[in-house]
C-alpha cells in the first residue's frame, strides 16, 4: 500500500528542502506512474522551464546500461578477459577480469582522480583519445582484483571500449537497440560530449548561501557516463524493468543478481548497480553527478516501486530519492539516540587516507570516502550508517565497511595546527604516474601544485593536520564531486630528512613520490 498523503507531501518539499535552479522527480508503482512532477527553470537567463520532457545528463546511471548491452552482445564477460590486458600495458600485478571491471572489484584507480595529479584544470577539455593513454600509465592497483570495492569510472571506460571493438557498433546504436527501443525511451541520447548539454539546458553550482553560477564542464566520458534522458524516458526505463521482473533472461534481471566478492562474501555493487536497503527492502540503485548535476534512480523489486530525481544543481539527488521512498512506503527511520563523548578526533587508516570525526549531540560525521557520512549510535554503543560500523578498540577505532569488503583498526593521529613548511618544500615524482608535484612554502601558505601528462594545473592549498601528516584540498576537478582532500604522508630517510611521501584519497589511493 503506498501512502499517496505522504508522497505528495514529500514531492511538495523537494524544491525547498533541495533548493537549487530547476529538478524532476517520478515515483512508479506497480508498472504505474503514480507521481511525475517538474520545477524551476532548465536555463536561469532564458526563464526556460523545466519539464518531464527536458533531458538531463544521467551520469553513471549510465554505467548500468553499458553492462546491460555488455551482456546482450557478448553474452560471458569471461569470453573478453584476456583483453583487458591491451589496456593495462605497463600494469605489474594480477590483472582484473572483466567481471570484476563490472563490478568495482578491479583494484583500478579512477582515473577522473588522476587527472588531478596529471596536471588537469577542471574546466580544461579532455578528449575521447585522453582516456585509454591515462588508463595506460597504471602500474599496480589498490588491492588484489576480486578481493575488496574500490570506485573506478575507468572500470567502465575499458567496457564500452571492448565493447565497441568486438561488436564494430557504436554504444549508441547498442543502448538504443537493446534498451532504449524496447523500454519506449524515445529521446534519450548519448552526450559524450559535455559541452553541450542537451535542450538547452544548463547545470549549476553553487548554493543559495553563495548564488548559483553556470557550470563549465568540457570532458568526453561515454561508458561510465554520457547519456541524457528526460524523466518521461527515465519513467519508461522503470516501467520497462517492471514489466520483465520476472522474465530471468531480462537483462536488468541478470544485472541485478546480487554479486559475490571471490571469497563468496556477499558484494554490494555489480554490473553498474548498487544493492542496498532502504525502508527495510532490498533496493538496486544508482546515482551520477556531474558539475552542476545531480541524479539518482531506485528500484523496490519487492514493493514493485521506482524512484527517479534529477536536478541541474548541485544538492543531494540520494536523499530526495530516499525521502521519496521513505514516504512512498509509509516508513519514517527511527530516531536517534544522543551521541556518546569520546568520539571526535582523527585518526590514519591502512591505506594512508585520513580519517576525521566530527561529533553533534545526536550523530556524528565521518570524513573518509568521498563524501561526508553521518553516523548514529547503535545499540551496542557502536557509531554506524549504510555500509559503515565504528566500534572503539583498544588503542584507537576499527571500521568496518561491508561495502569495500573491508576491515580495518585506525591509527590515532595527534591534531597540530602547524609545521615546518620549508622543510618539505620542492619537488616530487612518481614513478606509478610518470608525474610531478611541486610543493610551495611562501608569505606562511603552503600550496601543491601537479604537472602530467595533461598539463600543469592549479594552485592547490595544502595545511598540516599531524605530524608529518598534510591534506591538499582539492575542491573542483574533471569530474563531480571532485576527490576533496588528498592526504600527504611524509617519509623520512634513516638520518630524518624528507626523503619523498604517499599521496592518496578514497578515489586513487598509495601513490608514492620520491624528492627531485
Amino acid at each position: 500500500m503506498i501512502d499517496i498523503p505522504a508522497l505528495d507531501a514529500a514531492l511538495d518539499a523537494l524544491p525547498k528542502r533541495f533548493a537549487g535552479p530547476g529538478g524532476v522527480a517520478g515515483v512508479m508503482h506497480n508498472g504505474q506512474i503514480i507521481a511525475a512532477r517538474a520545477w524551476g527553470f532548465a536555463n536561469l537567463d532564458t526563464a526556460q522551464s523545466m519539464t518531464i520532457d527536458t533531458r538531463l545528463p544521467i551520469c553513471s546511471i549510465s554505467k548500468q546500461f553499458t553492462c546491460q548491452v555488455l551482456l546482450a552482445t557478448i553474452g560471458d564477460p569471461a569470453r573478453l578477459d584476456a583483453r583487458v590486458a591491451e589496456f593495462l600495458p605497463s600494469f605489474t600485478t594480477p590483472l582484473p577480469s572483466l567481471r570484476q571491471l563490472c563490478d568495482n572489484q578491479s583494484g583500478l584507480r579512477d582515473y577522473w582522480a588522476l587527472t588531478v595529479l596529471q596536471g588537469a584544470f577542471a574546466e580544461q577539455t579532455f578528449r575521447r583519445e585522453d582516456a585509454l593513454p591515462l588508463i595506460a600509465r597504471m602500474k599496480t592497483g589498490h588491492f588484489p582484483p576480486g578481493t575488496q570495492y574500490s570506485y573506478s569510472n575507468g572500470n567502465f571506460r575499458v567496457i564500452s571500449e571492448l565493447i565497441e571493438s568486438e561488436t564494430g557498433t557504436g554504444l549508441e546504436t547498442l543502448y538504443r537497440r537493446h534498451i532504449w527501443g524496447p523500454a519506449g525511451m524515445k529521446t534519450a541520447t548519448l552526450t559524450a560530449d559535455t559541452r553541450q548539454p542537451e535542450d538547452g539546458v544548463v547545470g549549476y553550482e553553487g548554493c543559495d548561501a553563495t548564488g548559483h553560477f553556470p557550470a563549465q564542464n568540457a570532458i568526453y566520458w561515454v561508458g561510465d557516463a554520457g547519456i541524457s534522458a528526460s524523466l518521461a524516458d527515465m519513467l519508461a526505463y522503470e516501467r520497462w524493468i517492471d514489466a520483465t521482473r520476472d522474465d530471468p533472461t531480462s537483462l536488468y534481471r541478470q544485472i541485478a543478481v546480487p554479486p559475490v566478492f571471490a571469497d563468496g562474501t556477499p558484494a554490494h555493487y555489480g554490473f553498474g548497480l548498487g544493492q542496498d536497503t532502504i525502508a527495510g527492502l532490498p533496493v538496486t540503485r544508482h546515482g551520477g553527478a556531474l558539475r552542476g548535476f545531480r541524479c539518482e534512480r531506485m528500484n523496490s523489486r519487492d514493493a514493485r516501486l521506482s524512484v527517479v530525481v534529477m536536478f541541474n544543481h548541485e544538492a543531494s539527488a540520494y536523499g530526495a530519492a530516499e525521502s521519496l521512498m521513505h514516504a512512498a512506503l509509509g516508513h519514517k527511520p527511527a530516531l536517534p539516540s544522543p551521541l556518546p563523548e569520546g568520539w571526535a578526533g582523527q585518526w590514519i587508516d591502512p591505506d594512508g587516507l585520513l580519517v576525521r570525526l566530527t561529533a553533534e549531540r545526536m550523530s556524528a560525521t565521518l570524513h573518509h570516502a568521498t563524501t561526508a557520512e553521518t553516523l548514529t549510535v547503535d545499540a551496542k554503543g557502536h557509531l554506524t550508517s549504510a555500509g559503515v560500523i565504528l566500534s572503539r578498540v583498544q588503542g584507537g577505532l576499527c571500521i568496518a565497511r561491508s561495502k569495500t569488503n573491508t576491515t580495518a583498526k585506525l591509527t590515532p593521529l595527534p591534531m597540530i595546527d602547524a609545521a615546518n613548511a620549508d622543510e618539505i618544500a620542492g619537488s616530487y615524482g612518481s614513478d606509478e604516474l610518470e608525474a610531478t608535484l611541486d610543493i610551495v612554502a611562501r608569505d606562511g601558505g603552503v600550496s601543491a601544485r601537479f604537472c602530467g601528462m595533461l598539463g600543469t594545473g592549479r594552485m592547490e592549498r595544502m595545511a598540516p593536520v599531524g605530524p608529518d601528516v598534510w591534506i591538499i584540498a582539492t575542491r573542483r576537478s574533471m569530474d563531480a564531486p571532485a576527490p576533496g582532500d588528498w592526504t600527504v604522508i611524509i617519509r623520512r630517510d634513516d638520518m630524518g630528512a624528507v626523503a619523498g611521501l604517499t599521496l592518496g584519497c578514497a578515489l586513487a589511493r598509495g601513490i608514492s613520490y620520491t624528492r627531485l
